[in-house]
């Protein structure tokens, strides 16, 4: 449900000129019912000048009536055709001046580690500009030497939820088009939530590597044996002439 403007403001007004229940004005401004008892008690927004939601176009007096007659009556804030779309996000992202020195890392990583991502998907998940992003990905910015890839997310320039997002939109934009992928690209274009539940793959020490095709038959260890079995006697391996053979080539 929408929310007044200036919600504590609007709270003490309708504390200090309505006989309004708490609840009821709790469930309007969107703040705890202990926290209107506060403002009743004067403990809360002391100092806090009342902002009447009547003159300013967020209730009606008809409202605020019917909400004293009937204590399970939850106030409705007044509709403002001005105000619709407001909320909807227009251009870049504002990111805050202590975090705009960070956004080059942020880029680094995303360029690094979704290659797949559009510079306008970039740009709208860290708040940058295309003409950036390219120098990034041509490494001829200014201090590229000294960038460190840094995941957007950790510095808190994008949700997780936001990134997951681009990343599933990059996929299908990558299926759609029949591009074939690695499977590195795939595990990249996995969102957070499918690669935790996704089962580990055990992987094998590379000192012993390229052993799991070694295996033991009965037909090798069968050859060995014969082949210790077989020991050849000296004359057959000198293949020596018998005697009688010399005595007759020395009388001829």
């Amino acid at each position: 449900m929408a929310k007044p403007l200036m919600a504590k403001a609007t709270a003490v007004w309708l504390v200090d000129n309505t006989t309004i229940s708490f609840k009821q004005i709790a469930d309007f401004v969107g703040m705890h019912e202990l926290e209107i008892q506060g403002i009743a008690d004067g403990d809360v927004a002391q100092g806090v000048k009342g902002f009447d939601p009547v003159a300013n176009s967020q209730l009606t007096q008809d409202e605020i009536d019917e909400a004293e007659k009937n204590p399970l009556h939850k106030l409705k804030l007044k509709h403002n055709p001005a105000a619709v779309g407001e909320e909807k996000r227009r251009g870049p992202r504002y990111t805050p001046l202590s975090k705009r020195q960070d956004r080059p890392n942020a880029i680094l990583w995303l360029v690094k580690f979704h290659p797949e991502l559009a510079d306008a998907q970039i740009a709208k998940l860290v708040g940058t500009t295309k003409p950036t992003i390219q120098t990034i990905r041509e490494r001829t910015h200014w201090n590229i030497a000294n960038m460190q890839p840094i995941d957007p997310v950790a510095l808190g320039l994008c949700k997780q939820s936001e990134l997951d997002a681009a990343v599933q939109k990059a996929a299908a934009k990558k299926a759609k088009d029949g591009e074939t992928m690695s499977d590195d690209e795939r595990r990249k274009l996995l969102s957070t939530e499918q690669s935790l539940s996704m089962d580990l793959e055990p992987k094998m020490p590379t000192a012993i590597e390229g052993l799991e095709t070694f295996t033991l038959s009965e037909s090798h260890d069968d050859e060995d044996d014969k082949s210790r079995d077989h020991v050849p006697d000296a004359d057959s391996f000198f293949n020596l002439p018998d005697s009688s053979d010399d005595e007759e080539e020395d009388d001829r």
